[in-house]
């Protein structure tokens, strides 16, 4: 069993807690093979502020740092994590022309959409009304389905993202079984750009998309597909990988994906 870990967050994320070589570490203990760094790439600070940079020469010294260290016993890819790009495609443009070359590039949405005012998911408010919840999803879903149309990015991130905040932070039950449609257009616009998703472990939690979902991008012919993590501690890095590999199992898959400087890898499951 390949065990790959593609997103992991450093301290070249606002919110990653340890290096590139503390992350890289954790990997090699967890007897994972292969990780990519998938630090935050934002369009917009998150406060608000626009972002047109970004710290290439700090995060090319830690690459170099946790090379040197696990170089020979891990591999070690750098990718990114875009964020926003339908806030601000042409700072996307700016920040994608700046970027050194990469292994890999996480396209995410994590906000709803302008007519919520970008409410960032992590910060929804407990609502009485479910109506409220679906309003927020159905805001989301017309921006990752932007995201997917401009198509600059190997994977679309965690999907079904907002269910990590209403129902694991707000308690609630919300499912994307009223959005199944606005789910499959998504994938109508990846698959033949051959734009994949991921299935993102949720550091333990219910994974980001789940199986229903899952089972029906396959259908759809999807095959491109990630493992990742979403760590943002040591103590997530490869959380739940080899679980998640069985449920692609489940799913019909055969295999998943690897990349190297943005070209796909196919590994048996």
């Amino acid at each position: 069993m390949y065990l790959a870990d593609y997103h992991i967050h450093s301290t070249g994320s606002p919110d990653g807690k340890c290096t590139m070589r503390e992350m890289a570490e954790a990997a090699i203990e967890k007897g994972l093979q292969e990780i990519c760094f998938t630090d935050h790439l934002d369009t917009v600070y998150w406060d608000g502020r626009p972002r047109s940079d970004y710290d290439w020469p700090s995060a090319l010294k830690q690459f170099e740092e946790a090379q040197a260290c696990c170089g020979d016993r891990l591999v070690l890819k750098l990718g990114a994590e875009m964020g926003e790009v339908t806030q601000a495609p042409d700072r996307a443009e700016i920040l994608r022309q700046g970027c050194p070359p990469l292994d890999f590039v996480i396209g995410s949405v994590h906000t709803s959409d302008a007519k919520h005012n970008w409410l960032d998911l992590y910060y929804i408010e407990p609502h009485d009304d479910a109506a409220y919840y679906r309003d927020v999803i159905d805001g989301y879903l017309s921006e990752v389905k932007k995201l997917a149309q401009w198509g600059k990015c190997n994977v679309l991130g965690h999907l079904t993202l907002p269910l990590r905040y209403i129902n694991e932070s707000l308690g609630q039950c919300m499912t994307f079984d009223g959005f199944m449609d606005q789910v499959e257009e998504i994938f109508r616009v990846i698959i033949p750009k051959g734009i994949g998703i991921e299935i993102n472990t949720n550091r333990g939690n219910d994974p980001l998309p789940g199986e229903k979902i899952l089972r029906r991008y396959r259908e759809m012919g999807g095959e491109i597909i990630t493992l990742g993590s979403d760590a943002h501690t040591t103590e997530h890095v490869g959380c739940v990988i080899r679980e998640r590999q069985a449920l692609l199992r489940a799913c019909g898959f055969t295999y998943f994906t690897t990349f190297t400087r943005r070209k796909p890898e196919f590994r048996p499951l």
